[in-house]
């Protein structure tokens, strides 16, 4: 994968992507679901923030020489 080609940066991020998404579903059946609104926040901001967590943690692994197992 070349990670200098916009597929190869899709997939560098593809979990961070997928758990992005899964944030904004959360989001979404939360409010669905009339949760308070500090609570829809949270739950979106814990998420996104987990998912970003996880994307560094899997590029400096990446470059240290190591690979981690999926996250999805």
């Amino acid at each position: 994968m070349d990670k200098r080609t916009f597929i190869g940066m899709v997939e560098a991020g593809e979990p961070l992507i997928q758990q992005a998404v899964d944030a904004v579903r959360e989001y979404h059946q939360a409010q669905g679901r009339g949760a308070p609104a500090e609570e829809v926040e949270r739950l979106l901001a814990e998420s996104l923030f987990q998912a970003v967590s996880d994307y560094q943690l899997r590029v400096v692994a990446r470059a240290r020489g190591k690979n981690l197992p999926p996250t999805h």
